[in-house]
């Protein structure tokens, strides 16, 4: 079903509505689809390496706008659901303490999830159902998804097609690399 999936972004790719297909897959991602929009991205900035960073704003716009949704959809089925289920097996104080702890760091866990591989509409739900701040939120994606995107798009209007290999396939471990340098580095700064 992915396989297939894929496929079927790579056709819209290259489309004559591709701008408006790589902003409902962007938006669709940060909430509910497991594709992420590069895989529209990158083959509409190899064909259009003028267009770059307008393609980067698209995905950009869309997946925050789909992190709204995200948010939302935590915030409304947390109350309708999760926790009536919590409370009926006497659990629902667990998802405070929880809750506390991850809006001490939620910021953080949008930024890095926002550029790495972990899904991103685990965080944006998340988010939501924890009452992370909405400005907080909305700025930490912003941030996050506008690296991720741009990132991609400069190298590949710099280097072109040759980069595809590497944006496929290694650009995640370098981002997970950069953010644990990241983390590493501020917690070094933390406890010296």
């Amino acid at each position: 079903m992915i396989k297939g999936l894929y496929g079927w972004m790579l056709d819209l790719a290259r489309s004559r509505h591709a701008y408006w297909a790589l902003a409902i897959v962007a938006f669709a991602e940060s909430s509910v689809f497991p594709i992420p929009p590069d895989v529209l991205m990158i083959p509409m900035i190899i064909a259009r390496p003028r267009r770059a960073f307008v393609i980067a704003g698209i995905a950009l716009a869309g997946s925050v706008l789909g992190a709204l949704l995200g948010y939302a959809i935590g915030w409304g089925l947390w109350e309708s659901v999760g926790r009536p289920v919590l409370e009926f097996y006497g659990k629902g104080g667990y998802f405070e303490t929880f809750a506390e702890r991850y809006n001490e760091f939620g910021a953080w866990a949008v930024l890095i999830a926002g550029i790495t591989p972990f899904p991103y509409k685990v965080i944006t739900i998340l988010s939501g159902a924890t009452g992370l701040s909405l400005p907080v939120f909305v700025v930490a994606s912003i941030i996050a998804r506008g690296l991720r995107f741009f990132l991609v798009a400069a190298l590949l209007w710099s280097f072109g097609a040759p980069i595809r290999d590497f944006i496929e396939r290694r650009l995640t471990l370098v981002f997970c690399i950069g953010v644990v340098l990241l983390v590493g580095g501020f917690a070094l700064v933390r406890y010296l």
